[in-house]
């Protein structure tokens, strides 16, 4: 087989990559990799690092915020928020540590300050109900 196609999709932007020979990440249960021909597969990408090899080319690392993964009839799709791809390892993992990781915590910000919001707001509309009734 001359390898498979790595479709690699954000929010923002979408890649094509042809004869990819290999892919490796990492999800729950552990790492795994995927070769041309593998059954139907589909599994929830973990926050990280993970690979893949073009049949002549190096390594090349993507990392994002976690991300769907299925595979399916020679096709890889990994869908996510964001991905950063290089094939130098030590920039790309810097720039998860950096970059990413200062998403993340901001993203969770973003998310407990709606949390409290809510919560404010179902406590007035209880506080307004009482007066009503």
């Amino acid at each position: 087989m001359s390898g498979f196609t790595l479709h690699l999709q954000s929010a923002a932007r979408y890649e094509r990559i042809d004869g990819v020979a290999s892919f490796v990440g990492e999800d729950a249960s552990g790492s795994f990799g995927i070769l041309p021909g593998r059954a139907r597969f589909m599994t929830v990408l973990d926050y990280g690092l993970a690979r893949f090899r073009t049949d002549q080319g190096p390594w090349q690392y993507l990392a994002c915020p976690g991300a769907v993964l299925y595979f399916v009839a020679n096709e890889l799709f990994l869908n996510t928020r964001r991905y950063l791809r290089d094939d130098d390892y030590g920039r790309i993992e810097a720039l998860l540590a950096g970059q990413l990781a200062k998403e993340e915590i901001e993203l969770k910000a973003i998310k407990d300050n709606l949390q409290r919001l809510e919560q404010e707001l179902f406590r007035r509309l209880r506080k307004l109900d009482r007066w009503g009734a």
